[in-house]
Parts: C-alpha cells; sequence; structure tokens
C-alpha cells in the first residue's frame, strides 16, 4: 500500500534521527509516528507519542501508524498506539482498508483481537465490500475469525463486485479448519455468488426466461445469431457466468478437504450454479480434480448433472485428459490426482452415467477465446471425444458400457462467400440438398482421421492418444463397422481429413477399406485440394498430393497458402 517514498535511505534517516533522541518537531514531520512504525521501530514510536505526535496521522496513502502495526503483525505496537488513542476507523486512500482489514488479511490473530477490544468496526467494508471476516477467512487463521465472530461480525456478507461470502473466501483458499468454523457459527452453506448473463441469446435460456432446447434445436438455432461464425460466438458459448457456492469453489480449486468440510456441513453435492448449471461434480472434473469427483460421486453426486452446454462429468473427464495444447492455461491437476480419468470414468459409468448424452453448444473451455480446431462440437458424445482424441482404451470402456459409437455431431450453419482469414469460403457447388442445422455432421470415425486439420490450424494444439490416429481409425472400421465414405455437412470424409493433414499411410488404408479417393466435398474440394494449402500458413504436402493425384482425384490447383 505504501509509495516509495520511505522505502530507500530515509528510513535509515529517520531511525537515526529518532536513536539520536531529535524531537517531531525537529524532524517535522506530520506522518512521524506512521513512519516509525512503518520502519518498526517501536522505540521511536514510543518517544514520539511521548512527545506529542499524532497517533493517527496518515502518511500520504492513508496508512496510519496502527495500519503498519496491522500489517507486521506486531500486537505490542498495536496495544500501544491503541492506549495512546489511534483511531481504529482510520481507512487507506486505495481500497478503504481499516486496521482491522488489515490484520485479518494477514491473519495476525493477536492484533485483531486487541483491535476488536478497542471496539474496531467488524463488519468495516473496503471500496469493493469486502469485510474483515472475508479476508481473515481467506488468510486461514482460526484464531483471527474466531475473534471476529465472538464480535458478532456476519457470517453471511457479501462483498459488492461478486457477492462472495466469507465461506467462498475459505474455500478457495481450502481453508478448511476455518470452513469449519464458519459452518458451525452460521454461515450460510448453499449461498451463491453473484451470476451474470452475457449472452445476447442464450440456446438453453438459463437465466433469461427462455425455454430449454435440445442439442439439435440449439444447433439450428445458431443460424440466426447475428455475426456467428460456424455457428458460435464467444459471449454465446459462456453465456451466463457466475452463481457458485462454497463447494463449487472448493471443488474447481482443488480443495478436497474444504470439500469434505462442506458436505459434512451440509452443502448440496447437486447445487447446480444459477448461471451455467454447472455442478460440483462437474466443476471439479472439468479442472482436473478427479479425487473430489470420486469423493463427490461417492457422497450422492448425479453423474448425469449437465452444464448449459450439456457438458456431463463424463465427457468432462475425457476432455480434460486430452485438452488442446495452447498458450493459454489448461488444467494440470489431473495428472497429481491418485485417481485416472480411466477410474473416474469407470466410476461415473457404475453410478449410471449416459454414455450417449450429447452437448447442447460448443465447450467454449475447450480453447479459451482462440479455436485453433475449427471444429463446432454440438451434439458430441463422450464418445466422440474419446474418438476425436485417437483413444481406443477409452472408446472400448464406452462401448462395454452401452455407448452408441456412430452418433456424429450436429450441423452448423457453413461459411459462405468471400475468404475470410485465408478459407476459400466457396459457395456450395454440390447437387445434392444441403444438411440443414441440427442435422446429422462429423462421425466418429471422421473425428480420428483429424477432423479440422485442413480448415484451421489443428495441428498446433490438438493432442492425442499416444498410439495415434491410425490406431483409432482401424478401430471403429474393423472392430466397429465405421463407414469410410461417411460424410459431414460440408461433404468431406475420413480420406479429406487424412489428406490435409498429409497422411499417406491413413488415406492408402481407407482406400485399401473402400474409401474413394476422388470424392469431392460441398465447396468442391477434392482430397487434392485439402493436400493442397487449403487455408493460409497451411503448406501443401506434394507427396500426399502425387498418391491422390495416382488415385484419381482431380487436383485444382486451388492452393492457398502458396
Amino acid at each position: 500500500m505504501r509509495g516509495n517514498y520511505f522505502r530507500t535511505g530515509m528510513l535509515l534517516v529517520l531511525a537515526g534521527t529518532f536513536a539520536a533522541g531529535a524531537s517531531v518537531r525537529a524532524w517535522d514531520a506530520s506522518s512521524a509516528v506512521a513512519d516509525a512504525a512503518m520502519a518498526r521501530d517501536r522505540a521511536a514510536v514510543r518517544t514520539l507519542l511521548q512527545q506529542g505526535g499524532d497517533v493517527s496521522a496518515a502518511q500520504g496513502d492513508g496508512m496510519t501508524a496502527l495500519h503498519w502495526a496491522a500489517t507486521y503483525g506486531d500486537a505490542e505496537l498495536a496495544e500501544m498506539l491503541l492506549y495512546a488513542g489511534a483511531n481504529t476507523r482510520a481507512t487507506t486512500r486505495l481500497g478503504a482498508f481499516t486496521p482491522l482489514h488489515v490484520a485479518s488479511r494477514a491473519g495476525a490473530a493477536a492484533v485483531v483481537t486487541r483491535l476488536v477490544g478497542a471496539a474496531a468496526d467488524v463488519d468495516a467494508r473496503t471500496s469493493t465490500g469486502a469485510t474483515p471476516l472475508m479476508l481473515a477467512a481467506s488468510s486461514g487463521s482460526v484464531e483471527a475469525v474466531t475473534a471476529l465472530l465472538d464480535a458478532k461480525a456476519d457470517p453471511n456478507a457479501t462483498e459488492a463486485a461478486h457477492e462472495q461470502t466469507a465461506l467462498m473466501f475459505a474455500a478457495a483458499r481450502d481453508r478448511h479448519e476455518v470452513v469449519r468454523v464458519l459452518l458451525a457459527r452460521g454461515a450460510t452453506a448453499n449461498a451463491v455468488s453473484k451470476f451474470v448473463d452475457l449472452a445476447a441469446l442464450s440456446a438453453d435460456g438459463e437465466g433469461t426466461g427462455r425455454p430449454a432446447q435440445t442439442p439439435a434445436a440449439a444447433a439450428a438455432a445458431v443460424q440466426d445469431i447475428p455475426g456467428v461464425t460456424r455457428g458460435f460466438r464467444y459471449n454465446e458459448l459462456i453465456g451466463a457466468q457466475g452463481g457458485l457456492s462454497a463447494l463449487h469453489f472448493a471443488a474447481r480449486q482443488g480443495g478436497l478437504s474444504s470439500v469434505e468440510a462442506l458436505v459434512e456441513g451440509g452443502a448440496d453435492v447437486n447445487q447446480a450454479s444459477p448461471g451455467d448449471r454447472t455442478s460440483p461434480l462437474v466443476i471439479a472434473t472439468i479442472n482436473g480434480h478427479f479425487d473430489i469427483a470420486m469423493y463427490l460421486l461417492d457422497r450422492g453426486a448425479d453423474p448425469n448433472l449437465a452444464n448449459q452446454a450439456g457438458v456431463t462429468p463424463l465427457y468432462g473427464a475425457i476432455n480434460v485428459q486430452w485438452a488442446p495444447i495452447a498458450a493459454y492455461p489448461q488444467p494440470r491437476a489431473h495428472l497429481q490426482q491418485r485417481h485416472t480419468y480411466v477410474d473416474l470414468v469407470q466410476a461415473l459409468l457404475a453410478k449410471g452415467a449416459d454414455p450417449d448424452a450429447r452437448l447442447s453448444r460448443k465447450v467454449w473451455f475447450s480453447s479459451y477465446n482462440f479455436d485453433q480446431s475449427n471444429v463446432d462440437e454440438i451434439g458430441a458424445t463422450p464418445f466422440w471425444r474419446a474418438a476425436y482424441a485417437s483413444d481406443v482404451a477409452m472408446m472400448k470402456v464406452l462401448v462395454a458400457a452401452g455407448a452408441d459409437p456412430n452418433i456424429p455431431t450436429l450441423a452448423t450453419p457453413i461459411r459462405r462467400g468471400p475468404p475470410v482469414d485465408g478459407d476459400d469460403g466457396g459457395p456450395d457447388v454440390a447437387s445434392a440438398p444441403p444438411i440443414p442445422p441440427g442435422g446429422p455432421s462429423v462421425t466418429p470415425l471422421q473425428a480420428a482421421a483429424g477432423v479440422g486439420y485442413g480448415k484451421g490450424f489443428a495441428g498446433n494444439s490438438h493432442h492425442v492418444a499416444p498410439g495415434g490416429m491410425m490406431a483409432a481409425v482401424q478401430y471403429l472400421i474393423e472392430e466397429l463397422g465405421a463407414d469410410v465414405n461417411a460424410a459431414d455437412h460440408e461433404g468431406n470424409t475420413a480420406i479429406h481429413h487424412a489428406a490435409a493433414r498429409g497422411d499417406n499411410e491413413m488415406i492408402l488404408y481407407l482406400v485399401s477399406k473402400g474409401a474413394d479417393p476422388t470424392v469431392v466435398n460441398r465447396r468442391g474440394q477434392t482430397t487434392v485440394d485439402m493436400a493442397n494449402g487449403p487455408v493460409q500458413r497451411v503448406e501443401p504436402f506434394p507427396a500426399t498430393m502425387a498418391l491422390l493425384e495416382k488415385l484419381g482425384a482431380k487436383n485444382n490447383h486451388r492452393c492457398v497458402s502458396c
């Protein structure tokens, strides 16, 4: 809080002057007591007070001597200042922190106790509405929290910015001992933070009064959203946010001890946020906290509660395991859990999780605000997500549990018109009628073959199982009978996607299983076109082009990146 003025040699000069017994008047500094307290020089403070120094005079930023005693947790200095009549309600210029706020934030229980005893306002608010109890809860000091509660601090007060309570502050920092104290002293276990609807148009209308929609209806509705590209815009994807309970905070941050304390204290394990309907089980899973997810599941969490996008814990576990590689922070907690994602998936299935639950919109957190996959996963199932990651072992687990391996994603509007961002954006030249929004689109086989590589920059971020894409494609075709010539709503087949990656081995395999290398998509792109730099910054694969031409595919010489 303090500026740099007294952080350099001036501190030493000041301390030396006090040691020499100089008077306040000789120093001629109105904030001398505060300056001495900042220098942690009790003797100088005592001398100044004896000489009539102003015990409550503030430095330029509003810090008084009592603020500095609170900062350092110096109970002896605080007692001296309080005896001299220090103002317990003085506030800093930035943040409006009282000494009690500062002591609480530091978890300085001895100073908190003395300030409370001096009638400091236990419910004072900072400029953002935070109370001392919230800050003490965040610090983890049971003694400070208890002292404030004994002084009748409100355990359910909410701060102004996000309407979070002291219990939420404690849960977010995994201060489980404080969580237990707050619950025992009247904190409401299931209170929720503020939530805001960010969407101009929400697919399911939660919090807006609009009716719920099926995944297919949601996919069809995106064509009516102004400015939508391929059916999604990030405000629509995020929709409403907030509305988290203390259990949500603890589950999100990986605080297992706090999760246990909250559940034992009466927190609802199935409380869905009013923002995007995320349950504690979902929020734990998508953040990779599999141990917490297992605990919640054992305590009665519903494995089929889905968030606003249709993400269930089953989908979330697979998605976080194979999250895209990106410059943005991605959850990594799953790598330090006792339980693996396979353990969690099997436990969810054993509890009745639906292996065919489908997404109702693109998952915003799968790639944050810079999507490189160019794949809209509306309608995807957990099996589809496993196929997209080429996770053969997981696909087998899901099939054994009854998953349908043929469910595709759902079609969204195809972009038309002039080139956008390097995409050729050509018109639909197919003779067959287009698949309407909400109709079938990308199959699991196309996902495993590398959907998106020829239309975006998925190669920069796509994360697949160690066995690679070929193993997944072979499993889908040879053991599950996938149609090698099935096309998505843009007319692309598995061989288009293999060509876009320059995967000659897969092309030859697909052809050996009956795939047609001469197929043309709805934009008139042949498989050679997909291998020939179809978008900017994707270089052609000459060997792949030559192979496909040999197999009969036409080269339209449409290299966009050349």
